[in-house]
């Protein structure tokens, strides 16, 4: 009998569904609150008390689910299971790079699957010329950020100025990275993919009058057919990263078709069942089932 643990930070719709559906299974598992757990990385005979976990308490699972919500908090806490020989969903190299959009972008680009234009600079300075170079308007992004938070559309060059200015001022390490992406005049909406592996377990348009078409942003859910072409770079991206449970965001061009927006290695999936009657959580649970006898 497979045994998960699911850490998680808060009980959102989609935890619930999990633990639900993990209830109606009958399926033996343990939530781990990431805001409580300590964890001893030297375990050198220090046992602790409480909250403080050595190697031996994961070792009864036979998979982990990572549903924590801040990124570097899931990152850190699967480096360390990963550490302990743990198997996890996803693994820490997936949601390192699927979590920074650099790293993704770049994975992207060396498995030669289409994504938008984008350029890298370090100072305000490069991402000035860099912008002009590319031509108004430029959606400037944080590469590391979810809920489209932060991201920009630069129109001009008196805005462009003042947004690097601001980023450069911010204090934070990653906010003098300067990620900038062609804009790409959407037809009101983008897609969201759900896959676990290789399979595509549901697709939605997200329709928005907004430039940005995240549904936590307010845009709304509506079932996408899947073509082959739709099927074939969806499958191409999740290879690149590495796999595992993932939402791949896709853009519709008019000339060059399909390219992959962005990834998400700790999804949510309500806008995604709502909208296409997937029973998405008995789907993961499957996928963990399988994950812990594939890597065993």
């Amino acid at each position: 009998m497979t045994k998960i643990g699911l850490i998680y930070s808060r009980v959102r719709f989609e935890e619930k569904l999990l633990i639900e559906a993990l209830n109606k299974r009958g399926i033996d598992h343990e939530l781990i609150d990431d805001r409580e757990i300590i964890f001893n990385l030297t375990h050198n005979g220090y046992e602790g008390r409480g909250n403080v976990v050595q190697p031996e308490h994961f070792r009864q699972f036979d998979v982990v689910l990572d549903r924590a919500m801040e990124f570097t908090r899931g990152l850190y806490a699967l480096e360390i299971l990963n550490s302990w020989g743990i198997k996890t969903v996803n693994r820490a190299e997936v949601v390192a790079t699927c979590g920074d959009k650099l790293l993704t972008t770049a994975m992207l680009s060396r498995h030669n699957v289409p994504s938008p234009v984008t350029q890298i600079a370090f100072t305000p300075e490069a991402a000035l010329e860099a912008i002009e170079q590319m031509g108004y308007p430029v959606v400037l992004k944080p590469v590391i950020g979810s809920w489209g938070r932060l991201i920009s559309k630069v129109n001009d060059r008196e805005a462009a100025e003042a947004l690097l200015e601001h980023k450069s001022v911010l204090g934070h390490y990653l906010h003098e990275i300067f990620y900038l992406q062609e804009y790409i005049k959407k037809p009101g909406r983008d897609i969201r993919i759900i896959m676990l592996g290789d399979e595509i377990v549901s697709a939605i348009y997200r329709s928005s009058e907004h430039w940005v078409t995240n549904t936590a942003r307010g845009a709304s859910s509506a079932p996408c057919p899947v073509d082959s072409a739709l099927e074939k770079i969806a499958r191409a991206a999740a290879r690149a990263v590495g796999g595992g449970f993932l939402a791949i965001d896709v853009i519709e061009h008019a000339e060059r078709g399909y390219l992959i927006n962005e990834i998400n290695p700790t999804p949510e999936f309500r806008g995604s069942e709502t909208a296409t009657g997937a029973d998405i959580p008995n789907r993961i649970i499957d996928y963990l089932i399988r994950i812990a006898k594939d890597r065993a």
